[in-house]
């Protein structure tokens, strides 16, 4: 049977802004603030657990006002499958829209090492090389963290193994980081690693993958308010 797959990108963040790379949390260490319920303990734009974690990482105002403008509109399904990744920003969107996600260690980041929580324009300024050779060559990891080869290969085993789990009709909606929404979409297409940086994912908007037995197919991102269930 189908697993239909649907990514959600975050809404904006200091650190999306300012191109940040991404941070994450031990997912051990933290729980999502979010009622079981479904509704939403805090939407007035002051901090929240979740946002203390990492403040670059914390949703901007802007960024919460969108997220709580499409969460009336936002499509559900009850036997959905929900996941998040363990970053601030993904916890912060998952909550704003009433989705009671468990973090997900599958769906962290890229590890950038001593890169993380750095503007990519700082780490260029200071480390030219090393990040020309982290953009032209897969298996490259100058930051000490994951290669892009070792991070496509982490996220392609967790699709293919969500896929293959399905005995019935299954649908998973995850909040994760925009670098694992492009993961899972190279994957998707078949592509080499190199395609990773010619995808872009706007904040907010929809990647949906169906398929079965490692095969999917991509179905391009969208808006969430224009995003049928």
């Amino acid at each position: 049977m189908t697993t239909r797959v649907m990514f959600i990108s975050p809404a904006i963040s200091t650190a999306l802004r300012e191109a940040r790379f991404a941070t994450t949390e031990p997912t051990e260490a933290v729980e999502p603030d979010i009622e079981t319920s479904g509704t939403v303990t805090d939407t007035s734009g002051t901090a929240t657990a979740t946002d203390a974690l990492d403040p670059l990482d914390a949703l901007d105002p802007l960024g919460l006002r969108q997220a709580e403008a499409v969460r009336e509109s936002f499509p559900r399904t009850a036997t959905a499958t929900l996941y998040v990744s363990p970053s601030a920003r993904c916890r912060r969107t998952a909550e704003v829209l009433g989705l009671d996600a468990a973090p997900l260690p599958d769906l962290a980041p890229c590890a950038m090492g001593r890169w993380q929580g750095r503007t990519l324009d700082e780490v260029t300024a200071a480390e030219p090389e090393s990040v020309a050779a982290w953009l032209s060559d897969p298996a490259a990891a100058p930051h000490g963290g994951e290669s892009l080869r070792t991070f496509h290969t982490r996220v392609a085993h967790w699709l293919d193994t969500l896929g293959s789990e399905s005995a019935g009709s299954r649908h998973v909606i995850a909040v994760a980081e925009p670098d694992i929404i492009r993961a899972a979409a190279v994957h998707a297409l078949g592509a080499g690693p190199r395609s990773f940086w010619r995808i872009d994912i706007q904040p907010l908007s929809a990647v949906e993958l169906s398929g079965r037995g490692g095969r999917w197919n991509l179905l391009g991102g969208r808006p969430l308010h224009t995003t049928a269930p």
